[in-house]
């Protein structure tokens, strides 16, 4: 069966919480790699008001068999009470690359 593979992107407030989350994920195996980039400009509507905050973008590469665990491990640890997880799929990649992930990657039994 071949494999598929995402890339999670969510977003913190601060450099701190980015850091401690990219940390854990990788940790917990739900990870390989995680950047940290920013602080980069955020633009939305929350509860009707126009919000501009800076912010630390997480992109996250995994497979898409631990998106679940990976999601609700991203939300146990995220201090917004509506935190952006959002999964994009990674449609082809290095042989090399795609088979480092799988090895820092726990496996779902």
């Amino acid at each position: 069966m071949k494999k598929e593979y995402v890339q999670v992107l969510t977003t913190l407030a601060r450099k701190e919480d980015a850091e401690r989350l990219a940390h854990h994920l990788v940790e917990q195996r739900l990870a390989a790699c995680v950047q940290v980039s920013g602080p980069l400009e955020s633009y939305y509507q929350w509860q009707g008001k126009l919000e501009h905050e800076q912010e630390y973008q997480l992109q996250i590469k995994s497979r898409l068999d631990l998106y679940a665990l990976l999601a609700a491990e991203i939300k146990k640890n995220h201090p917004y009470e509506t935190p952006e997880i959002l999964a994009l799929p990674i449609v082809a990649g290095s042989d090399d690359y795609l088979s480092w992930l799988d090895t820092e990657l726990r496996e779902i039994p």
